[in-house]
């Protein structure tokens, strides 16, 4: 990838220049699946962490679990979870406007003081496309999406999984994007685009 394309994953729509990646160990927790499902997603989450660098462990001292998944049929279910205001604000009004729109996936993000992540609530409507998706496939999308703050067009025309010798697996520029991001020598935020450079150094390693 060039510098220009790394930097485009992580500038907003208002060119904004804007990364983000976590500090503490991620303790991921998944909802709404059966127990089979849910060891193959966390399975998943554990590989690409794996592929940062970056440890998972069970518990964070401070919030028990920091990257909650919500897998659900409908977006009124989300709007009906107790509690699910004091976790999202604002997500119980709007499910309904998501729902309106096909929405299949929503993703909100808690900072550290400092920027870096400090939670990720991560919500899929089992519909469409992502009905069919692999329970594998789907742990592997939630672990990339949700290991750094990428744009919203990040992975609109490309996803961030590719097919090789019959199995899915992290693209290996994306991979080579996360190891870069998570290398110690590197920042935990960044918000100039010079950023994307050191990315690029960092990959071409």
């Amino acid at each position: 990838m060039s510098p220009d394309q790394i930097a485009s994953l992580f500038t907003r729509p208002d060119g904004t220049y804007a990364f983000a990646r976590w500090e503490r160990p991620i303790a991921p927790v998944v909802f709404g699946v059966k127990d089979e499902t849910l060891a193959t997603i966390k399975g998943a989450i554990k590989a690409v962490t794996a592929t940062a660098g970056h440890p998972l462990v069970e518990t964070d001292p401070e919030l028990g679990a920091n990257l909650m998944v919500f897998f659900f049929r409908d977006w009124q279910e989300v709007a009906d979870l107790p509690g699910i205001a004091d976790l999202v604000p604002g997500l119980d009004r709007l499910a309904p406007r998501l729902g309106r729109e096909a929405a299949d996936q929503y993703r909100h993000f808690r900072f550290e003081e400092d920027g870096a992540i400090r939670a990720a609530f991560v919500f899929f409507q089992m519909g469409g496309a992502l009905a069919d998706m692999p329970a594998a496939d789907l742990g592997l999308t939630v672990a990339v999406q949700s290991l750094l703050l990428w744009s919203e067009s990040a992975f609109r025309t490309r996803s961030p999984l590719v097919a090789a010798d019959a199995q899915v697996t992290v693209h290996p520029e994306i991979a080579a994007v996360l190891r870069a991001a998570y290398d110690p020598v590197m920042p935990a935020i960044a918000t100039d685009p010079s950023h994307a450079l050191r990315l690029f150094a960092r990959m071409r390693r």
